[in-house]
């Protein structure tokens, strides 16, 4: 969660067969909403559309993640898919980026060998001739090189438009999570601003660089104060179902749950709360019923995490261990956007991260730099 928001709170080759499928029995892929119907009459949205609706978003959304899949683009993207001509042209702009990405990877070491991607409606409503939908994703990619799976859960919001016709056409996907899943394009360069000025009680955690491999800096994991197999397990256990425990802060304001599950995770491995009033970051703890802004502030939990010497700053991102903490700054403004924890550190010491917003799990450092190249990145040693 970005801070200052004090809140309380199949793959692809069934769908393609699939949708010939329905062709060849002459069912329209995307039904009209009134058989016969004149063109004028008013759409609606009755069990048939919304099946076709998901059906659509599960089409786009499996394309993308088998882009990444060595091996797992053909020559017939989407499926058949119909899409408004605006969107076509930006997914096939996506899946090129995808696919660039896909080869980028490669070339770093990491290669996924099959992906799994199931697509839940969660609502559906027209006005006028315009259709919003919002959709949860749930993919699993499996590693090539590595043991494994990655995953993650996002959420996407799309609209469909009302063709002359009496046919819906995908004409727009958004994401609606603060983070970024595997297969979202990458963010556009942006200026680098130069952080404000700041006084000496709010610390600044200097950049990290994004070099591979880093200089040694071991971390001693058993007998100390703090439990990082703990930490690690609780963020693998609650990556996707959360815990009833805390608030869920995801979709919530401008920011998500990113900052409050990683301060969860720190906790069950032994971090104590610092009790005192809300907004004052030189404290920490987090309930049910309360917690402070720097329990689930990205900027707010650097300056905690900084001024109680609870962590020291890496030199760079990949001497991170099981239980470090890796913060992004998206467009380099100073002000640190998204948390993450690193739950598995591989033999060729490539950490791997779990987070919230979106949700994911043990995703490779090398993703995430692949796919934010121009971002700020904040490692933190625990």
């Amino acid at each position: 969660m970005r801070s200052r928001r004090p809140i309380r709170t199949r793959r692809r080759a069934s769908i393609v067969a699939a949708a010939t499928a329905s062709i060849a029995a002459g069912a329209a892929l995307l039904p009209t909403w009134s058989a016969g119907a004149a063109a004028a009459d008013a759409p609606t949205v009755d069990a048939r559309t919304r099946a076709t609706f998901q059906r659509l978003a599960d089409a786009v959304l499996t394309d993308r993640t088998e882009a990444l899949v060595a091996g797992g683009q053909d020559s017939n993207p989407l499926g058949g898919v119909r899409l408004s001509a605006g969107m076509a042209r930006g997914e096939r702009t996506a899946l090129a980026t995808l696919e660039d990405r896909k080869d980028l990877l490669a070339r770093l070491g990491e290669r996924y060998r099959k992906a799994d991607t199931a697509v839940t409606l969660n609502s559906a409503r027209v006005t006028g001739r315009t259709a919003k939908a919002t959709v949860t994703e749930t993919t699993t990619l499996t590693y090539a090189d590595q043991p494994g799976t990655t995953g993650f859960q996002a959420h996407h919001e799309l609209t469909f438009t009302a063709a002359p016709t009496g046919d819906w056409q995908l004409s727009g996907i958004r994401a609606t999570d603060q983070g970024a899943a595997v297969n979202t394009v990458a963010r556009p360069m942006v200026k680098d601003v130069k952080a404000p000025a700041v006084d000496d009680t709010m610390p600044s955690a200097p950049r990290a660089a994004t070099t591979y491999p880093a200089p040694a800096k071991p971390k001693t994991l058993t007998g100390t104060a703090l439990d990082y197999k703990a930490m690690a397990a609780y963020a693998e256990k609650y990556w996707r179902n959360y815990n009833t425990d805390y608030p869920d802060f995801n979709g919530h304001g401008a920011g998500g749950d990113c900052t409050n599950f990683v301060s969860q995770s720190l906790k069950a491995g032994g971090w104590k709360h610092a009790p005192g009033y809300v907004y004052d970051y030189t404290k920490w703890f987090g309930n049910a019923e309360i917690q402070s802004h720097s329990f689930v502030g990205v900027n707010e939990w650097s300056w905690f995490a900084q001024n109680s010497k609870r962590t020291t700053s890496l030199a760079n991102v990949y001497q991170m261990d099981v239980g470090d903490v890796l913060q992004m700054d998206f467009d380099k403004d100073g002000s640190k956007d998204h948390t993450m924890i690193v739950t598995y550190r591989s033999p060729q010491g490539v950490p791997y991260l779990t987070y919230h917003s979106s949700n994911t799990y043990r995703r490779s450092l090398t993703s995430i730099i692949a796919s934010d190249p121009n971002a700020a990145y904040y490692a933190y040693r625990t």
